[in-house]
């Protein structure tokens, strides 16, 4: 079967009409969160619900499936067969979920994000609760439709890194957990000792908003993200939406808290220049997404802490950053700059605002959670003493309310589960992936004291970007780096960085 076959053409333009769509619900789910008036919320569950019913009958379309059909009775080959055999996936998932069901789950997430952002602001967990188990009961059910019912967790794993399961990540996440908690409390045991001794990251306050949001976008288009196909805004809780020539970024300013603007856009940033690159002529097929959520992570971690966390990138930025700070930052040494930037803080909290360090704790307390809630093992309503002690246990603290606690995270409002494996997936894959650079691109971190960040991205482009999901995140990982996916070249980055 040729790509010119009359079946593969129709294929194909039943495919970009599902994504078309996709396009108008991530837009308008962009808006809901940048723009929405508050009186706006039930209008927008019923525009997300519709647009949801739509989308789930042009996935189920008989011709799509006769075009399949066809399609695969002719034996299509090379990218051909990467595209008919994802499309297969989809589709077979997709009929098997009630149209119902489809609009139901889009309603319940419009109307869970603004319970959630209530619930958060109040701090009050039982608010958002029954939102949470509507989600879970949904989860659930779609699993059992789709024949996932004795692994349901598998599935919501499954719907954000294909081909990834529980087993598969613990393994994984054991043998982070292994290296990493030691060598967390090790430097936590440093950090308090210099503490004791009155040494204490400088104190970045004052920092003008305006200036913030030049720095951000100054700093985003300099490592490679494209403003003529993509913005920046504000909102709740930082992310990207969008893909080709439409990606949105959102991060958040604080006057007292420069850096989180900073590195919350760097993060989605790399997310974004991840849409950017891949191959637009296939876009809404398997050849024109990105291979997962953990390869996803692995590009915004590596811009966001790999490169943008390194003295070789402070020693170009750091003269632009002051010539827009100069009296915040008058005063304020080289190195004590570049120590606020890497600060160390035992017991963080907030997993977004966590150190490298502490990071991947955060993510192993979520994905523990997440496994007992599918197995029944924990109700929703036991969720925030079971999220507490696990903080004290992986953390050393617990939460003093639910904000800090169970309910700061935007994901379970989407009903997102299994996502969370990707931010610590993420950065095993972007740690092998900085190993892999730096081999290939001889010179690499002098580029970054001169803010010259094309050759970085280019070898992003052609090792990760413009393979789509040909293959999952372990297949992607080996062929990119030479080795397989493990804890190994994570736990050596944060021991060179962070333990001396």
């Amino acid at each position: 079967m040729t790509t010119s076959f009359p079946a593969y053409q129709e294929l194909l333009a039943r495919l970009r009409r599902i994504h078309v769509l996709g396009t108008v619900t991530g837009v308008l789910g962009w808006d809901e969160q940048v723009n929405l008036p508050p009186g706006a919320a039930a209008r927008r569950g019923e525009q997300m619900s519709l647009l949801a019913e739509l989308a789930h009958a042009e996935a189920t379309a008989p011709a799509l499936g006769a075009a399949l059909a066809d399609c695969e009775a002719a034996g299509p080959v090379g990218e051909a067969a990467v595209v008919v055999a994802a499309a297969r996936r989809d589709l077979d998932r997709s009929v098997k979920l009630p149209a119902d069901l489809v609009a139901e789950k889009a309603r319940l997430s419009s109307e869970a994000y603004h319970a959630w952002a209530a619930a958060r602001a109040a701090r009050d967990f039982s608010a958002f609760a029954p939102y949470l188990e509507k989600h879970l009961a949904l989860a659930l059910r779609e699993a059992e439709l789709l024949g996932y019912g004795d692994r349901p967790y598998d599935l919501a794993i499954d719907r954000h890194d294909p081909g990834l399961d529980a087993a598969r990540i613990g393994a994984l996440f054991a043998e982070l957990r292994a290296g990493l908690v030691p060598l967390a409390r090790r430097i936590d045991e440093r950090v308090r000792a210099e503490r004791a001794r009155g040494e204490r990251p400088v104190a970045l306050r004052g920092f003008d908003v305006d200036a913030q949001r030049r720095v951000a976008r100054a700093v985003t288009a300099r490592l490679g993200f494209d403003y003529e196909r993509g913005r920046l805004d504000v909102s709740l809780h930082p992310f990207c939406e969008g893909s080709g020539d439409d990606v949105r970024l959102t991060t958040r300013f604080d006057a007292d808290n420069p850096l989180d603007s900073l590195y919350s856009s760097i993060h989605e940033a790399g997310h974004g220049m991840y849409e950017q690159g891949l191959p637009a002529q296939h876009a809404g097929t398997a050849l024109g997404v990105a291979a997962g959520m953990a390869v996803h992570e692995s590009q915004s971690r590596l811009w966001e802490n790999q490169v943008a966390r390194s003295r070789a990138f402070w020693t170009w930025l750091e003269p632009e950053y002051r010539a827009a700070f100069p009296g915040p930052l008058a005063g304020v040494s080289v190195d004590a700059l570049h120590a606020a930037v890497n600060e160390v803080e035992p017991g963080g909290l907030i997993r977004v605002d966590s150190d490298e360090v502490h990071y991947n704790l955060h993510i192993l307390l979520r994905f523990e959670l997440e496994k007992r809630l599918f197995a029944g093992e924990l109700a929703v309503a036991d969720l925030p003493a079971a999220w507490d002690d696990l903080c004290e246990e992986l953390l050393g603290r617990r939460p003093a309310h639910a904000g800090e606690g169970v309910l700061q995270d935007v994901h379970w409002s989407g009903g997102a589960f299994g996502y969370f494996p990707s931010y610590t997936l993420g950065n095993m894959i972007a740690a092998q992936l900085w190993v892999a650079a730096r081999a290939a691109l001889p010179g690499l971190e002098e580029d970054f004291t001169r803010g010259e960040f094309g050759r970085l991205l280019g070898w992003l482009r052609e090792t990760v970007h413009a393979h789509g999901r040909r293959e999952d995140a372990f297949a992607l990982t080996r062929r990119a780096t030479g080795a397989e996916l493990g804890a190994g070249a994570l736990l050596a980055y944060l021991q060179e960085r962070y333990g001396a």
